[in-house]
């Protein structure tokens, strides 16, 4: 038979009797919930400090699995697992502990531990002695150290059982979902907004997922992707939503109405003004972002009061102390460091020469020259999805686009940035046409443009033109692509 005793975070055991049952409760619907999905004949047991998951027949696949799931399941401190047996004497016990321990004790100090439950023809001290001098005869290069041993050996003898500890696992920690509520976790696809998703999930918040879509379905595919892959991974036990809302047309409006340098704060006021509909709408109170202090422009701690003063809704920063390579080791550590790594920041984009220290009055005046109802509209048009539902095959992934510096003769290179960015260096292609399109107008205009002869975006990072190049060739244009200047 396989166990496995299941120990509380430490800050669930500190709690009042009552509270430390509920989370203890909430903890065992979990696992059975996740659990119960391997193998129907699973059982898990509640006891004042521990839980235990038992499964009399385990194959190794269903015992790795197992493992698996102990290890992302927020509430659990840590796991050991046991490996249950009859026994009819003190060398039958130990004739079966040697093979379980005698690689794990080859040049190691160790020490045995027997707790003992029942009549037996000898004690926990003298069992203890004679399954440690059985490993000395047998392993030459282990040595017995009764304190601070490498590797201590723990038993527990219950009447004619005898139950080893195999190995210790450490769990993920935090409290049980959702022993703290319901968050909606802003997710752009990047390591921030992964990790503090993870993160609010770790605490015990059953964590919905809003996308404000600024790159078209490619880039809609790819944050599904690691919004499915949290969710499956860490809260597994309870069924979340995932809401997309096209921004484009928002950021337009930004685009064409507002001072350069408040556009990245005015974008997150905007973002804000929308997360609070939709969590409004799903009676969520609290909304969760990946902004880190000093991290970027927007992010000073003038221009976060200056975002935060747009809603009375409650803003968690589970991220704001911390350095960025600290968010991509803990990236890195859950699994989502390739696909965050994979993502093009296209927030990045807004501003130019953002400010630091935005000051409301002048935010809020620009802000009057926006139509309402184009937020309203998005907002309203927003797909609520379950997240059980979201279809992840290898075809959904990000398309890529390659930049080219050599375009057939008859290219015409549209320059896509914006023109202030246009006028202060304007671009020019040897043997080519080059037109003036902010990207911003491509939706609206790159259809009216004479379409016997191909096209290609340019923008200064090429952030922005491969992103375009996608949303057009969603929308049906074939004859496009990238320009990129040669290095000079």
């Amino acid at each position: 038979m396989l166990e496995f005793i299941i120990k509380l975070h430490s800050e669930i055991t500190i709690k009042s009797k009552s509270v430390r049952k509920r989370q203890t409760k909430l903890l065992q619907q979990n696992l059975k919930t996740i659990l119960l999905q391997l193998d129907e004949s699973i059982r898990i047991d509640s006891h004042w400090d521990h839980l235990t998951v038992r499964l009399e027949r385990p194959s190794e696949r269903l015992h790795q699995q197992i493992v698996e799931r102990l290890a992302c399941i927020p509430g659990i401190a840590q796991y050991a697992e046991m490996q249950s047996s009859h026994f009819s004497s003190l060398d039958d016990i130990f004739q079966q502990v040697l093979p379980v321990f005698q690689q794990q004790l080859q040049d190691k100090t160790f020490c045995v531990r027997v707790r003992r439950t029942g009549s037996h023809d000898f004690s926990s001290t003298e069992a203890e002695r004679y399954i440690g001098g059985g490993f000395n005869q047998h392993i030459p290069s282990a040595t017995v150290r009764l304190k601070n041993p490498q590797v201590t050996v723990q038993l527990e003898i219950r009447n004619d059982r005898l139950i080893m500890m195999r190995a210790v696992y450490r769990g993920m920690g935090g409290f049980p979902l959702p022993s703290q509520s319901d968050a909606l976790s802003l997710i752009s696809g990047g390591f921030d907004s992964a990790v503090s998703s993870y993160l609010m999930i770790k605490k015990g918040m059953r964590n919905h997922f809003l996308f404000f879509n600024l790159g078209g379905d490619a880039h809609e595919a790819g944050v599904r992707e690691i919004a499915y892959f949290l969710w499956q991974k860490f809260s597994l036990s309870h069924k979340v939503k995932f809401i997309s809302v096209d921004f484009s047309p928002v950021v337009q409006q930004i685009l064409e109405r507002s001072d350069p340098g408040l556009m990245g704060v005015i974008l997150k006021r905007m973002m804000m003004r929308a997360a609070t509909d939709v969590a409004e709408r799903l009676g969520i109170q609290a909304i969760v972002t990946g902004e880190s202090a000093g991290q970027v422009s927007s992010q000073t701690l003038a221009n976060l009061n200056v975002i935060d003063r747009v809603t009375s809704m409650l803003i968690l920063r589970p991220l704001i102390a911390h350095d960025k390579q600290d968010i991509i080791d803990i990236a890195r550590a859950i699994g989502v460091e390739d696909m965050a790594a994979s993502m093009p920041e296209y927030c990045g984009v807004i501003s130019k020469k953002p400010t630091v220290k935005a000051i409301l009055a002048d935010v809020e005046a620009n802000e009057q020259r926006f139509d309402d109802d184009v937020l309203a509209a998005v907002v309203r048009d927003a797909k609520v999805m379950d997240i059980r539902t979201i279809d992840y095959q290898s075809s959904q992934q990000v398309n890529t686009v390659d930049a080219v510096h050599a375009m057939p003769a008859d290219a015409v290179v549209l320059d896509i940035r914006k023109p202030d960015e246009t006028e202060l260096a304007p671009l020019q292609v040897d043997g080519h046409q080059v037109v003036e399109l902010p990207f911003y107008r491509l939706a609206s205009e790159f259809a009216r443009l004479p379409q016997d002869k191909p096209y290609y975006l340019y923008c200064e990072q090429g952030v922005m033109s491969r992103m375009q190049v996608l949303l057009l060739q969603e929308q049906g244009f074939q004859q496009i692509g990238v320009y990129q200047k040669p290095a000079s």
